[in-house]
This record gives C-alpha cells, structure tokens and sequence, in this order.
C-alpha cells in the first residue's frame, strides 16, 4: 500500500491524497486555466512526500514565462498583439502564458534564461534575465561577468554615494545631507536605471581611470587622484548640518529667548564667541563659522529666584544656554528658519554647510566594489599621459582585479571609452548588453587600439613608461566615508562620573579604546610595561588609602587631618596606586555582601 501523500495549506495539515504529483500537476493546470486564483501557489515536495498550497497575503512572487514540452507558450502571434497593444499584462496571466511563482513553487521548476538554452525539462523561462536581480544589481553594468561577493559589495555602496538625494533639496531640515556638485549621467547604463530614473538622480562622475601602479601611493586598494581634476570640482560635495534650538516656557511664566548674552549673564562665554550673531541673536546668513562659535545666542531664567536687592526689587540674573556648532563641523551659515515646535515653543533651525573637497583617506568606489581611499593627490603636472595628452583622473593599482575578479569593471572601462568617443550612451544592461566585441570593433573605427591599452609616458621625467597601460572611463561614486568627520584626537577631557574613565565617542571627546586584543600585542611587543600607562596612568589612576590589617581601603578625613580604617580603626594604612575602576568594583561586591580585603605588601 502506498503511502499517502500530505496535503498542507497555508502550513495547516488539511488531509492526505493518493498522488501528490498527480495533485500538483492537476491544480497548476486548473490555475493556468483560470478555474483558480492566479495568486495561488502550488508546490510538491517529493522527498518528503507533502504538497504545499500557499493562498496567504505577504508572499513575494516573480512573473515568469510558461514552457511546456520545451516551447514558451508565447508565440511570435503574442508579441505582434502585444506591440499592436491589442494584448495587455493581465490576458498574458489570464491566458496562462504568465504565471507568478513564489519561492516555494520556485524549487519545483527548472528555469530558462533564455530560448537558445531550452530543454524538455525546463519548466519556465525568464521573461528578460535581468529580473534575477533586484534594484541595486540591476545598476551594475555588465554584472555577469563579476564575482557574486563583489556584486553585492558595490550593490551595498549605492547607498553610501554622494549626489542629488533630493530635488527640494533646500527646502529640507535633515540633521545630515550631502550635494554632490557636478554630478554625471552614466556612460554606461542599464534599462533598470532608466526604470529608476538615475538619471533625474544622479550620483557618479565618468573618470578616466588608468589601471597601473604609481610609485607605491596606491599601494593596496588606495587610489591616486589627478590635483587637476579636483580643481576642476571632481568628487567636491557641500555637507549640510542642521541644529535646532527652542525658546521654552517653564513655569510661573518664565521663558527662554533668543539674543546676544549680556556680559552680566551667568556663564557668559566671551564676545568673540557671539561676533556672528544678528539682533535677534541668530546666526547671519553666509558668515563662516568655526568650532566653538555660538550660532543660536540664547538665555534661560534661573532655576531659584535670586535675592531681593537692597531697593527691595528681584533682579533676575538670566544664564548662558547658548548653542554651538559641533567640534570639527566648521562651515557656513545656510539657512536659519524661525518657526513653532510643540507647545508653541519658538523654534529656530539653522542649516550649517561645509564644503568637502576630496583628500587623503577619502573614500571613492566604482560599481563593482572596488572601493578605495584616497592615497595621494598628485598635481597634475606630474601624472602620466597618453600620446594625445590625455592624463587619468585616477589611478587604480592593477592588483585590485585578478583577486577580486571584477571583470564587468574591466568590459566598463572599455564600453565608457567607446561611448565617450561615439558620443552615445552604451548599453550596459546585465545579459542583454553591447558585446565585448561591438565595443572592441567602436574602439578600432575611432582610432584606438580595441584592447583599451595605450602608451603612456612619466609626467615626472617624460620617459616612456614600459608596457602597455589600461586606460578607460568608468563611472566613480563619492562615498560618505569622509577622513574630516572621522579625525578624532585627545589628550585631556570629560570623564564618566561613576568610573571616572574617559568618555566614549568622538562626539563627546571620548578617548580611544585601548582594549583587550591591544593589550595583547603590548605583550606581544615585548612592551608590557606600556600597559601601565595606557590601562592606568592615560585613564583612571587614583591613590587610595588601603589598611594592612583588614585589606579594606581606608579613609582620609582631610577636615580632622586624620588617617584611619573604618573598619578596624586603626591608623596604619598606605597609599596604594589603583584604578578607579578597581576601587568601584571593590565597593559593588561590597553591596552584594562579599567584603574582599587587599593584601598590600612592600614594593620591590
């Protein structure tokens, strides 16, 4: 007797069937016919002898050619309807030569990309191939040709790029945005951008790149940069800031409100803090700003009310509640808006803007996620150059391909030459794109050999450069990854109440972290006595009185001028250098009920 198969819908065990094959095939075939919902989905796991039938809400679903007996259900007869208008999306479904799979349904199908490679095992066929791939691959010229980490790589920096976010750009308040000067149309495209309209969008610049080393600066992935080309504005963004401040109201009619602090103003900065405040004690409009400098002049009433002067009448000291620009933010004052918040506090927003001008440690990726920082902006003078005198805007060590095999990087390099020397927009679009030897044949009726390489000679001593160099264009993103907002430095600063640590962060003028793996190659150097100083001195160093008796630490009652232990009152107690942190613990596990004792003894 055979065993029956399981029948589930919606993952509930509804009953069992005779064939689950049988039972699939039937229901497919009800559906291709229209007696069923289009949306449903039929699947038959024959290793475990169960069928699956999906109808919920939620499931993601692709359209995807019929194939029986090894033809596509669509015919030559189809299309012409089709290009006539006469056939639209919803009778293809309807008619059963479109059917949306869902990814259960999916593992029970053998799919086509295309027709030459049918078979009569195939089950579907790709509509066009590019719907494999979601938004962001889509953008990738000539995708295919690349390594699947890599795609995703350069899929994953789209987001990070610089360009025209928005098109009511100053209009918006958003705490951080970026605006890529000149930003570009690609030269190589694909029909997934013009879907997504990129090019109302823009976020790359066509660089000539030349793929060769140059005297060790793009050692690695480090890129080298042509100074002339970031004089002509490449890779140049404005990065806008905005602050907000509030005029409160607080009880019994007090108020906050904005205006130049007077001298007398408890905490009052100085004058040169205030010199780029207007009247109303705002920030003007296109004054320059630099680090501490308030842009919101601001005072608060007091939190107690004052003592009543000699005339018997309370004289209100208002305090300093100013607002500045965060530190290594510098720029130019925006836009300052005045408007109300909740509970019709007067608010004030000001947009601060910087200009951001490529340089070393900048971040700059091609498509294909070959990201790299900058590692030296040469003057143009010194760059190499082509027999016409053509000189790259970047250099790319060829190192960073044969590894990462990023061969759509190398085929765009060529389409981005062949378009910029027909003047037209190259097809890019992964499996439907212009063939490698199309752009080859382009190269050769210009003028140029069809392999992309040219003869170049040194900018330094004007000597030929042996070997033939790989030069194209190919279009670069500006990634947000920016060496101004990430510099962080400090010798002295704020510390945490509570472990008397430095801070955490570089926004609050935080320390670096100085953790285990660190100390480990301390160790590993041979340098473990520089553990002291980073662990101890650079942090929490403290000198506590500690009892040779009971091992508890002591106390030091400076008002009486007296050294004793709390615990056992006796007067013998020594200095010992600990951490703060140490000392803390030692009193947390005193609050637990465990009362650890120190055993101090001479030191050596």
């Amino acid at each position: 007797m055979a065993i029956k198969t399981k029948v589930y819908i919606n993952g509930r065990l509804v009953g069992f069937h005779a064939s689950g094959e049988k039972l699939a095939k039937e229901l497919i075939q009800k559906r291709r016919a229209g007696k069923l919902e289009r949306l449903i989905n039929i699947a038959w796991h024959e290793d475990t002898n169960e069928v699956y039938i999906n109808t919920d809400s939620g499931r993601v679903q692709r359209p995807l050619l019929v194939v029986e007996d090894g033809k596509i259900k669509l015919t030559e007869e189809h299309l012409k309807l089709v290009k006539e208008g006469k056939l639209s999306w919803k009778e293809l479904v309807e008619k059963g030569i479109i059917e949306y799979l869902d990814a259960e349904e999916e593992e029970n199908t053998l799919i086509a990309l295309d027709e030459g490679r049918l078979t009569k095992e195939h089950t579907h066929m790709e509509i066009n191939p590019i719907s494999i791939l979601g938004l962001m691959c889509g953008m990738i010229p000539y995708l295919e040709h690349n390594l699947a980490g890599k795609v995703l790589h350069g899929a994953k920096m789209f987001k990070q790029a610089l360009g025209i976010g928005t098109i009511n750009h100053f209009l918006r308040t958003d705490t951080e945005s970026y605006l890529l000067y000149y930003p570009q149309k690609c030269l190589v495209k694909t029909r997934v951008m013009d879907l997504a309209k990129m090019n109302e969008r823009p976020h790359i610049q066509n660089l000539v790149v030349a793929l060769m080393p140059y005297r060790g600066f793009n050692i690695l992935d480090a890129v080298v940069i042509n100074k002339g080309a970031v004089d002509r504005a490449l890779g140049r963004a404005s990065y806008f800031r905005t602050y907000e401040a509030y005029e409160n109201h607080y009880p019994g009619g007090q108020i906050d409100k904005f205006e130049i602090p007077a001298a007398e103003t408890v905490g009052y900065l100085g004058e040169e803090f205030y010199k780029k405040l207007g009247e109303d004690g705002l920030a003007e409009i296109e004054s320059p700003i630099k680090s501490g400098e308030v842009i919101a002049g601001r005072t608060s009433p007091p939190r107690f009310l004052e003592e009543i002067s000699e005339f018997g009448v309370i004289k209100e000291k208002r305090k300093e509640s100013s607002l500045s620009i965060r530190k290594g933010k510098e720029g130019i004052v925006d836009t300052v808006m005045i408007t109300e918040g909740d509970g019709r506090n007067r608010l004030a927003k000001i947009r601060i803007r910087s200009e951001m001008i490529p340089e070393l440690g900048d971040k700059f990726s091609s498509k294909h996620g070959q990201k790299g920082v900058v590692g030296m902006i040469i003057p143009e003078e010194d760059m190499p150059f082509t027999a016409e005198g053509v000189k790259p805007d970047l250099i790319l060590n060829p190192h960073a391909i044969p590894t990462r095999m990023t061969i759509g990087h190398l085929i765009e390099m060529l389409a981005g030459k062949a378009a910029s020397l027909k003047a037209e927009e190259i097809d890019g679009t992964p499996f439907n794109e212009v063939s490698e030897e199309e752009l080859k044949k382009m190269l050769l009726e210009s003028g140029f050999r069809n392999d992309g390489k040219e003869t170049l000679y040194d900018g330094v001593t004007g000597e030929r450069i042996e070997g033939e160099v790989f030069v194209g264009i190919v279009s670069y993103k500006r990634l947000f990854h920016m060496v101004a907002h990430k510099m962080q430095a400090r010798a002295r600063g704020p510390v945490q109440m509570l472990t008397r640590q430095p801070t955490e962060g570089k926004e609050r003028e935080g320390g670096l972290r100085f953790g285990e793996m660190e100390g480990e190659t301390l160790v590993g150097h041979g340098a473990a006595m520089l553990l002291q100083e980073k662990l101890v001195e650079d942090s929490d160093k403290v000198v506590e009185l500690v009892c040779e008796r009971c091992g508890t630490v002591a106390i030091n009652d400076q008002i009486r001028n007296r050294k004793y232990c709390s615990l056992c009152k006796g007067s013998r107690v020594y200095p010992v250098e600990m951490t703060y942190g140490f000392k803390l613990l030692l009193e947390e596990l005193k609050a637990l009920g465990i009362m650890p004792k120190l055993v101090i003894e001479d030191k050596v």
